[in-house]
């Protein structure tokens, strides 16, 4: 009986570090390539114009944040393995009902934030997921995410995680986060205030929520709020 538990401890153990090991893979690539980033746009673009910047922070070995004008993308990398619900569409595809462990994952979760929150500790502003990727222990992964980031990247079956597609999901989250504007939220949310949020605001800590979309629905979101 104890032979049996130690098997299945063993085996299972090894084959989630495979999953955990490509997916840090990944995550330091995706790093590495927003440094690329970083320093492309230093060296050809920044005298140009120098109040845009572009900046990556390294926060911790699981996150890190690629600053560009106004915008920020946090990208943070989960410590753990995940499956698929079994009612995912991963689940229809020949390539998981082959092998259903490819449907264990680990994830990069993708999120947009104005780069002023952080600036000035914001600490109520909201940020949003634009995109998780989901890698498995062949190193495919499936991306779930908003417009493009959702259906460009959704062949689980054939998509390799390596350089070339780890560029084109930084570029691709980019490119969305620049397009995603921010809208004036609605004048009912924001006609009352108390002293102690002018008190705060004095101090640079303001504590009116800021976001992208605040109080209002878009079209990509309509399936995310329905009640």
């Amino acid at each position: 009986m104890e032979n049996e538990i130690f098997d299945l401890l063993l085996s299972k153990g090894n084959f989630k570090q495979d999953i955990y090991d490509q997916t840090c893979k990944g995550f330091e690539s995706m790093r590495n390539i927003a440094l690329d980033f970083e320093k492309e746009y230093n060296l050809k673009y920044k005298n140009a114009n120098p109040r845009i910047n572009v900046e990556v922070t390294n926060i911790s070995d699981f996150e890190f944040s690629l600053k560009f004008a106004t915008d920020m993308l946090v990208f943070m990398m989960h410590t753990n393995v995940f499956e698929f619900p079994r009612a995912h569409d991963v689940f229809k595809l020949p390539y998981v009902k082959e092998d259903v462990s490819r449907s264990y994952c680990g994830i990069i979760n993708i999120y947009n934030f104005l780069a002023d929150s952080f600036k000035y500790n914001r600490i109520n502003d909201s940020g949003y997921l634009i995109g998780r990727i989901f890698i498995n222990k062949d190193n495919h992964y499936y991306i779930e995410g908003k417009h493009e980031m959702g259906l460009q990247f959704n062949n689980f079956s054939q998509n390799v995680f390596e350089d070339k597609f780890r560029a084109e999901v930084l570029a691709a989250s980019v490119k969305y986060a620049i397009n995603f504007d921010l809208l004036t939220p609605p004048y009912d949310n924001l006609k009352e205030i108390t002293v102690l949020d002018v008190k705060q605001l004095e101090m640079q800590n303001m504590t009116l929520k800021t976001a992208k979309r605040m109080g209002f629905k878009f079209q990509s979101d309509k399936e995310d709020t329905k009640s």
